[in-house]
């Protein structure tokens, strides 16, 4: 009786591991569909960040905003206002430096949270483009562009941080957030741009 037993549980559980291996391999595997959120880099707060990691940072986007453009890819920026607190939108504090590579026609999310997710159209803007990856860039390091990364995690997005495009007040800090993310180097970003299924 017990030989019939086991012959019958082992017998259940390789159908049961069969079928669930079935139902994996018939599942296709969807084409990566990135946008890039620029998060943040507003006159207001940039001159609170590490100096070195700045410089590097805005050069770092710029290159990361030109790769996207390229391959005709999403770009959406992101600012944030503190009611009672600003920046005001509207003032020259709100905005993001001239030199940014930004164009007004790029999707624009203003949120009142860490997370550009909470309160705000971004996953609608997202989803109505058919995006399922993003790539992070801007900062601060460990207080929006974090809570964003998580914010899409919890979405169930593929997320990504831009090695040196993230930045804060101190760059050991981003140091710590780019060893505990998922995070790319601009090499990397733009292998996996120019080898999209399009």
């Amino acid at each position: 009786m017990k030989k019939i037993v086991f012959f019958l549980s082992a017998i259940f559980i390789f159908l049961a591991v069969s079928t669930i291996f079935a139902q994996e391999k018939e599942k296709k595997k969807e084409p990566v569909k990135p946008a890039l959120l620029v998060i943040d880099i507003q006159n207001k707060f940039l001159p609170f960040m590490d100096k070195d990691d700045k410089e590097m940072g805005m050069m770092v986007i710029n290159g990361v905003i030109s790769a996207f453009r390229g391959q005709n890819l999403p770009i959406i920026r992101v600012y944030h206002t503190s009611p009672g607190w600003g920046p005001e939108p509207g003032t020259e504090d709100f905005e993001f430096p001239e030199s940014v590579l930004i164009k007004d026609e790029d999707p624009k999310i203003v949120k009142n949270f860490p997370s550009a997710f909470q309160k705000t159209e971004l996953d609608k803007i997202l989803k109505e483009k058919g995006v399922n990856t993003l790539f992070l860039c801007g900062l601060s390091s460990v207080g929006c562009v974090l809570a964003t990364y998580f914010g899409g995690v919890e979405r169930d997005y593929k997320v990504f941080m831009i090695k040196s495009g993230i930045f804060s007040h101190n760059a050991e800090y981003t140091n710590v957030v780019e060893d505990i993310t998922e995070t790319v180097s601009y090499q990397t970003m733009g292998f996996m741009l120019e080898n999209l299924k399009k």
